[in-house]
């Protein structure tokens, strides 16, 4: 279920040993990945040290950009949950004193957007 998931819109967690072999020449010597979820070829990836949105553009996906954000740099977050008329959720970010979100990832289920904010509160508020 978990491919499927990811194509209709929904982040599936994924195995953090294969997400670390995939990010080997981004991560820096003594960081782990703590957990990771895909969402069809993106990656939203939890370490012991930052979180690191991996976005594959074009129709290869060999351009990739590696977004990094330190767990000290989140001010706050926010969780928007779907309704009746609005089936997406959202997870939002902000950035130090940022007035705009820094970040907005979209989700297709709720459970997707609750498992990532639990993963997020967990890495921020340590």
């Amino acid at each position: 279920m978990g491919i499927f998931s990811g194509l209709m819109g929904n982040a599936a967690q994924t195995d953090t040993a294969k997400v670390e072999e995939q990010l080997e020449a981004v991560l820096v010597a003594s960081e782990q990945v703590t957990s990771a979820f895909s969402l069809v070829r993106d990656l939203i990836v939890f370490t012991d040290k930052r979180l690191i949105l991996v976005d594959k553009q074009g129709m290869t996906g060999k351009k990739t950009s590696y977004k990094s954000i330190p767990y000290r740099s989140i001010s706050r977050f926010e969780v928007e949950t779907s309704g009746h008329f609005d089936l997406d959720a959202e997870l939002k970010i902000w950035i130090s004193s940022s007035m705009e979100p820094a970040e907005t990832l979209q989700f297709k289920s709720d459970k997707s957007v609750i498992a990532i904010q639990q993963a997020l509160a967990e890495a921020v508020l340590q």
